[in-house]
């Protein structure tokens, strides 16, 4: 891996369900790795069907920089009420037409990806569609109805690195640190604590959405970098360093 695909993505708001909720849909306060590659497929023009045969962790690399500080909110969606196997657009006695379910969004969303690829056909497509502002299919933010908008940053070329301590720009997969118990640095900058969040994410899907493997990811919810032990990490010549998921 010599070189890396850098753009930002956004948009008003963003919801990636939690696998753990029902009735009250929770969102994830990061987008998985398993919607980061729904959202390159839709790039590059792999269906629904086949975009996780080309994005396991075996062939691309995926980081992931948070630009906006993580903000939630919670709106009322109304849904087709099929309880009891029917839907009618007339109000009847015991049933409604339609239900109303409090959903939880994320709000302003911004970030940072960086891809690279095995296979040179796709990361070739990848760069020019986002070089040219295009898109196969609507990119969109965990549902279809959240689309989002993009800006091609850069081509960079990137070098694997080892130190001691230093700091990460990207979100950081637990299973990148040593096993030591000052592997995270708590630090605080200009007397304000940084707030660091946790969260376990699926990281790898079949094309019948059966999750295969989960990881637990660490953020800075201001968008912050992380000072950290890495067993390794990723510099670009932009002087950004990071971890892929």
């Amino acid at each position: 891996m010599e070189k890396v695909i850098v753009f930002d993505v956004w948009g008003d708001y963003a919801h990636f369900r939690k696998f753990y909720t029902t009735s009250s849909p929770l969102t994830f306060s990061i987008p998985p790795r398993t919607s980061l590659c729904g959202l390159l497929g839709a790039i590059a023009g792999l269906g629904k069907d086949e975009y996780l045969n080309y994005f396991s962790k075996k062939d691309a690399k995926i980081g992931l920089r948070l630009l906006n500080p993580v903000k939630k909110t919670r709106l009322g969606i109304n849904l087709i009420n099929t309880k009891g196997n029917s839907w009618t657009l007339i109000r009847k006695s015991g049933h409604e037409p339609r239900t109303q379910i409090r959903t939880e969004f994320l709000k302003d969303v911004k970030f940072r990806m960086y891809v690279s690829h095995t296979d040179e056909e796709i990361y070739k497509t990848l760069r020019e569609n986002l070089s040219n502002h295009k898109s196969v299919y609507t990119p969109c933010l965990g549902l279809s109805e959240l689309l989002c908008n993009f800006s091609f940053v850069g081509e960079f070329s990137i070098s694997e690195r080892e130190e001691a301590e230093t700091e990460i720009n990207s979100v950081v997969p637990l299973s990148g640190l040593v096993e030591r118990r000052d592997s995270i640095n708590f630090e605080t900058i200009n007397e304000t604590k940084k707030k660091y969040f946790k969260e376990k994410l699926p990281m790898e899907m079949t094309p019948e959405r059966i999750v295969t493997e989960y990881g637990e990811v660490m953020y800075e919810a201001d968008g912050k970098p992380l000072r950290i032990i890495p067993k390794k990490f990723w510099e670009l010549e932009n002087g950004e360093r990071i971890i892929f998921l």
